[in-house]
């Protein structure tokens, strides 16, 4: 049974813009009713004005567990149950590995913290519905194959993921919960986060409506990992980059050899082969 349907309450947190504005939008012409958050209180509330009337704007920020509460309550007591959570919300990149302590904390404070205080927020209220609902967590290929160049960015996505992977355990393990539990990893995006001001798309990047589009149908077919492939890296390619990942540990390669420079030959024949 599918939970985007008419009727059906949605929370989504980074509604204003990219992937969880795109998913407001599709949710809306499914018929159901939102209460959406983002702390861009301008870009949240004229989005919201474009939206259905069953429709409530929330202004906060997702590090900030009294905000998530609100949200919560916020959604409950405009629609009284809450079907789709989709803990979205996330901030930039920037960060090395020694320094830059304060950026460290805002990309841990709204990445990880935001999801974890969602998680925390909605998921008793959820499950004592007795109705099918599903969370979405909103993660990152960089908290998978972990590339180098932005280490905050890459824990906290890799924390979203062992998180959503615990929370999905728990969900199925709960008596007569109805809840799943499933990880968004989009490819590469056209998003606020990856682009420029006034940049136009790239060929190789997927839209967040296409995101989405893959999300809905993912989630309806019982997947956990909705591992979302773009215009450039195919599924195949994907699955290669993982399996090389894991191998990193299995035969001891160096950390991250992918892009060590006594690796990086090895790993483009091994795909090359492969995907020949």
């Amino acid at each position: 049974m599918s939970v985007f349907k008419q009727g059906n309450v949605a929370v989504i947190t980074g509604a204003a813009s990219g992937i969880g504005r795109a998913a407001a939008t599709a949710f809306a012409k499914a018929g159901m009713r939102l209460c959406l958050f983002d702390r861009n209180a301008d870009e949240l509330e004229a989005f919201a004005a474009l939206l259905p009337a069953a429709t409530r704007a929330v202004v906060g920020d997702v590090a900030r567990y009294e905000d998530v509460e609100r949200l919560r309550d916020t959604a409950y007591e405009a629609f009284g149950a809450v079907h789709v959570l989709m803990n979205n919300a996330a901030i930039g990149h920037g960060s090395k590995s020694w320094g830059a302590r304060d950026r460290w904390a805002a990309i841990l404070d709204v990445n990880l913290w935001g999801v974890i205080h969602g998680v925390q927020a909605f998921t008793e209220r959820m499950l004592a519905q007795g109705a099918p609902a599903a969370i979405v967590n909103t993660g990152s290929k960089q908290g998978i194959t972990n590339p180098p160049g932005d280490p905050a960015y890459a824990v906290a996505k890799a924390g979203v993921r062992v998180l959503t992977e615990q929370l999905a355990h728990d969900l199925r393990n709960h008596p007569g919960g109805q809840i799943s539990g499933h990880l968004l990893v989009p490819g590469w995006t056209f998003t606020g986060l990856t682009a420029g001001q006034g940049a136009e798309k790239p060929a190789g990047a997927w839209t967040p409506d296409q995101v989405v589009e893959h999300m809905i149908g993912a989630v309806e077919a019982g997947e956990f990992y909705v591992y979302c492939p773009d215009n450039v890296v195919s599924e195949t390619l994907d699955a290669l980059r993982l399996q090389w990942s894991v191998g990193d540990i299995i035969e001891k390669r160096p950390a991250l050899s992918r892009w060590h420079p006594d690796w990086k030959a090895r790993f483009e024949l091994y795909a090359a082969e492969r995907l020949s």
